[in-house]
């Protein structure tokens, strides 16, 4: 059995499976791409859509978080993320869809727009478990690279003040309900808590997340405001990951 992610080390989408492999206790390999120069990669493999994650397992490929989730829980069925019951299995599901709909692009969006205007700060991140050289690539070519992402991903300073109002609304909603039960859905850890907590985890940074993460004194100052005031709602998230991580 071969295992494959293709992956960009930096995206929490990718984080949502990488834990959904470890969680299974499944020996895997990563291929960590550089963005942009993997569309020749991705398209090879998938025949046409470009984004990562993509897994390969013994050649058979799957493209996208939650098809991933759900084919590893078919294939892999121990220690399954997702809910046997059909109510709560609704519920998780549901939850894993307005995440991945509304978080992941809101902490994209937020995050990239203020570390974007910092490229010392960001080429690391975008680089990472690649060779050392394309951080040279990306520092030489970074004004493209910025034009290219904020276009791609549609930032901006509107869309970066919308995608905070996104994240804040989020994360008081999901701290009041970790407040009232240990979990998003019934009384198990699910596959609605793993993408709650891997689509904010770039927020708290967790060592075990494989990126080289800035010193506090390097993150921008707008972000570091804004971490402090929401500290309490986003430890609810750690406290999920660091439990199940």
């Amino acid at each position: 059995m071969a295992i494959r992610l293709y992956q960009f080390a930096i995206s929490h989408y990718c984080e949502k499976v990488r834990w959904a492999l470890d969680f299974k206790g499944l020996q895997y390999q990563t291929h960590s791409l550089l963005p942009g120069q993997h569309i020749n990669t991705i398209r090879k493999l998938t025949g046409a859509d470009s984004s990562v994650p993509v897994l390969d397992h013994d050649g058979h490929i799957v493209q996208g978080s939650s098809a991933i989730l759900d084919y590893l829980d078919d294939t892999f069925p121990e220690r399954s993320l997702t809910p046997t019951v059909p109510e709560a299995r609704e519920a998780a599901l549901a939850w894993e869809q307005r995440l991945d709909e509304e978080a992941g692009p809101a902490v994209r969006c937020y995050s990239y727009h203020h570390f974007l205007q910092r490229p010392k700060v960001v080429v690391p991140l975008l680089a990472a478990q690649t060779p050392f050289y394309n951080r040279i690539l990306l520092k030489l070519a970074f004004s493209r690279v910025d034009e290219v992402m904020r276009k791609w991903m549609k930032i901006n300073e509107k869309t970066a003040a919308t995608s905070c109002q996104t994240m804040e609304a989020l994360l008081i909603e999901l701290a009041e309900t970790y407040r009232q039960q240990p979990f998003l859905v019934g009384d198990t850890f699910s596959r609605a808590d793993l993408t709650a907590a891997s689509l904010f985890a770039p927020l708290f940074q967790p060592e075990q997340y494989p990126v080289p993460w800035p010193s506090e004194k390097r993150i921008p100052r707008e972000i570091r405001d804004w971490l402090e005031q929401w500290q309490p709602q986003l430890q609810a998230l750690e406290k999920i990951y660091q439990a199940n991580r």
